[in-house]
């Protein structure tokens, strides 16, 4: 499991979620996918150790584990992912 960050995030970046992460896994970038942008903060799901430290440091509720996901945001954690596979 890792955590995923969201919609909420693009074009905020407060990046207090940054300052808490043990692993150093949350990064900026933006995301191309189905000609939508998406310029925001992104966790590396492969180095995201599921401690959950950042999403009560997100302002705009951004964050959630992977299974907890609503619906609406589901299509972010495979956004979240190809931030790392460029």
């Amino acid at each position: 499991m890792a955590y995923v960050i969201t919609e909420p995030c693009i074009g905020v970046k407060d990046k207090s979620c940054v300052a808490v992460c043990p692993v150093d896994c949350i990064h900026e970038g933006i995301v191309e996918s189905n000609g939508t942008s998406y310029d925001m903060l992104f966790i590396n799901p492969d180095e995201c150790i599921d401690c959950g430290l950042c999403q009560p440091e997100c302002p705009v509720e951004a964050i959630y584990a992977d299974s907890d996901l609503p619906k609406q945001y589901e299509h972010y954690i495979q956004i979240n992912a190809n931030n790392f596979r460029k």
